[in-house]
């Protein structure tokens, strides 16, 4: 997978390049079409003038003048009709030149070297310090016929060429910027689909469509937020769930409380009757206790606030206490409890753990069969306790497995004719597990039942 620095990287170097060799190939267009004629133009006018000079001043020493002109920047070939040849100013590279080029100038014509070497298509061949690579123009002095071949050096070319390289440069800059901008709007388009995404999201819209294909952070981030908008969602739907049946868990209870006590004051009621409608009363009083110390735990879980008050305590003979508690309900359900709770003493919350045990023993039993089992152990290991709760209850689905410690979640209740809970019970058990660093581990079979551990650090 390439990451986007690398991505990055390789784009920035890759227009870097690319806008280089497209200015140069553009320059070198430039200066086969326009550069090149101008400078053979030019050389040429120079060396006619040169010739026309010379043939105007017969008194004038050739040799001295032509070593003039070389020495402001030209080198120069003078072939005499024998044959006979001089050379001025810098020395050529190469000093091969067709014997047919020296007689077309003798007899008379103008040689385009300049225009017609090199024809490749690179500016390069302009610097070509080679005789071919000249302006050869015809030369009469005291009656004698020249050919005179004339270019300038490199250093008055260089001078004469800083245009073409401060335009190479420009263009190259010019280039770079342009595909920049279109490589930029690539890289940030995602980006701003993700922002796009957030402003959704933010107003309550889960539908949300990302391209997720890409192997880089912003296809993993992609991912990543896919993720998160479907867990929004879940929490959402779970929310409104909640808001629906805590209201329901609230607004029942009431209603019994209100009705069993219009039911008292009737004075014609008995006394075993009376007793049975506060019995009533009391239970559902009970049970908006129970749910109201639930939500104010788990608004102190979410304030951070340091609610653990650790202390050593003996968790088998806490774990029987709690057993013995529950053994009316057991025995009424017919469900057979088995258990091993050595003494081992470990180091938490006592109150928190409690709750703990509380919940997993209250799922046990809701969700067991008649005439199920429970087994309840706790195992010493080199560092931690195990307490295992097995049950053979309806068991769980793999989707139930990996939901049911969210907070407002309720397995499904369809399989049971068990009064479903607030759904906060277990979330309240991963909470209290993870302060005393622990861990729970889950397995479960639907219709077969389920085996909760929980290892806590001694």
């Amino acid at each position: 997978m390439k990451s986007l620095y690398t991505k990055f990287v390789l784009m920035t170097i890759g227009i870097m390049l690319f806008s280089g060799m497209l200015a140069f190939f553009l320059s070198n267009i430039y200066y086969q079409q326009k550069l090149k004629p101008y400078n053979d133009h030019k050389t040429t006018v120079i060396a006619e003038s040169i010739a026309t000079y010379t043939d105007e001043h017969p008194t004038l020493d050739l040799q001295e003048y032509l070593e003039n002109i070389a020495s402001i920047g030209y080198q120069i070939y003078l072939v005499e009709q024998t044959g006979e040849a001089s050379f001025f100013g810098a020395p050529f590279r190469n000093e091969q030149l067709a014997r047919s080029a020296q007689e077309y100038v003798l007899n008379g014509n103008v040689y385009h070297g300049i225009l017609y070497f090199p024809r490749e298509t690179f500016v390069t061949g302009f610097f070509a310090n080679e005789l071919n690579n000249t302006i050869g123009v015809p030369l009469t002095h005291n009656g004698q016929q020249y050919a005179l071949f004339l270019r300038p050096n490199l250093k008055l070319l260089f001078n004469e060429m800083h245009l073409l390289f401060a335009a190479l440069l420009g263009l190259t800059i010019l280039l770079s910027i342009i595909f920049v901008i279109i490589s930029t709007k690539f890289l940030v388009k995602p980006i701003s689909k993700l922002t796009t995404a957030t402003t959704s999201l933010a107003n309550g819209h889960f539908d949300i469509q990302l391209d997720d294909n890409r192997q880089d952070e912003l296809g993993e981030l992609s991912r990543s937020f896919l993720q998160m908008a479907k867990k929004l969602e879940r929490v959402e739907d779970t929310r409104k769930e909640f808001i629906s049946n805590i209201s329901h868990d609230i607004q029942s209870p009431l209603s019994n409380i209100k009705g069993y006590t219009t039911l008292l004051e009737n004075d014609s009621l008995s006394h075993i009757e009376r007793k049975q409608y506060i019995a009533i009363i009391n239970g559902e009083i009970k049970r908006l206790s129970t749910l109201t110390k639930q939500l104010l735990l788990l608004a102190s879980f979410d304030r951070n606030e340091e609610i653990m008050k650790k202390k050593r305590f003996n968790v088998g003979k806490q774990l029987k206490e709690l057993v013995q508690s529950y053994q009316w309900i057991i025995g009424e359900k017919g469900i057979m409890l088995s258990y091993n709770l050595p003494d081992l003493d470990i180091n938490g919350d006592p109150s928190l753990l409690n709750t703990v045990w509380d919940n997993l023993l209250t799922n046990a039993i809701k969700y067991n069969q008649s005439d199920g089992t429970i087994d309840i152990t706790v195992e010493q290991c080199t560092e931690s306790i195990v307490v295992t709760f097995e049950d053979t209850g309806i068991g769980l689905s793999r989707t139930e497995i990996d939901r049911m410690f969210e907070r407002f979640y309720r397995a499904d209740t369809s399989r049971t004719r068990t009064v479903e809970g607030t759904g906060l019970g277990l979330s309240i058990v991963s909470t209290i597990v993870r302060l005393h660093e622990g861990k729970i581990h889950v397995d479960s079979k639907e219709n077969e039942g389920t085996t909760i551990r929980v290892e806590l650090p001694v």
